[in-house]
């Protein structure tokens, strides 16, 4: 592929996923139904089921992060809330468009275990674990997970992460602690707390980019013999 392949970011809150597709060589163009003034990409306010319908052929990868909160402790905490459940709608609709594909989401969302990885910030020395599932047909690897030997502070997080701590980024983190641990720059507190680090799909680009050069995964497996 001579031109730069091109990444619909759909479900793409403030583009922390889109930054690491960015760096990974990847032009990105975002979806959300809310704006996002601090999307770092070009950006289309629209239902992001309705948009890949419309536009998903011009695209040579799909990336989506539909809503976690059905899955995530918040609803636990809420249970007279009402919250979206799409990974099972974005799934089939990524099948039937039949392009290279990424559903992320949180650990217990209902994503594939037999398709997809884990990633970690450890891996990446991050001060955050933040573990997030990303589900693909494309095989991923993921790097080696090490062991959290790092405590985790939810409350005091200042004082603590000046004391080595890592941070959970959940909750108004503001923009002291939450950048540094994600590697994210240019957004507020809230927006930091609904990210993926870019480093997290940054790994996962460089990946789907060999696919796209070497479907067979030929050329790989001849590296590797030799």
């Amino acid at each position: 592929m001579n031109r730069t392949p091109r990444l619909l970011d759909l479900f793409s809150c403030a583009g922390g996923a889109a930054m690491g597709y960015h760096r990974a060589g990847f032009e990105v163009v975002g979806v959300d139904i809310l704006t996002q003034p601090r999307y770092p990409f070009e950006h289309h306010v629209a239902d992001a089921l309705e948009f890949l319908a419309a536009h998903g052929e011009e695209f040579d990868v799909i990336h989506a992060s539909p809503p976690c909160q059905a899955y995530s402790p918040l609803h636990a905490l809420s249970p007279h809330l009402e919250y979206p459940d799409l990974v099972a709608a974005t799934r089939s609709a990524l099948d039937a468009l039949g392009k290279p594909y990424v559903i992320e989401n949180v650990m217990a969302a209902p994503l594939d275990r037999d398709h997809s990885i884990v990633l970690c910030g450890g891996m990446f020395g991050l001060r955050t674990y933040r573990h997030r599932r990303f589900e693909s047909r494309i095989p991923l690897r993921p790097p080696t997970h090490p062991k959290h030997v790092i405590r985790t502070a939810t409350r005091q997080r200042r004082a603590r992460w000046a004391q080595g701590w890592h941070i959970s980024v959940t909750g108004d983190v503001g923009r002291y602690v939450g950048p540094e641990a994600m590697g994210i720059d240019w957004m507020s507190g809230d927006e930091l707390c609904q990210a993926i680090p870019p480093a997290y799909t940054e790994h996962i680009g460089e990946q789907l980019r060999t696919h796209l050069t070497d479907p067979s995964g030929r050329m790989a497996l001849f590296e590797a013999v030799a």
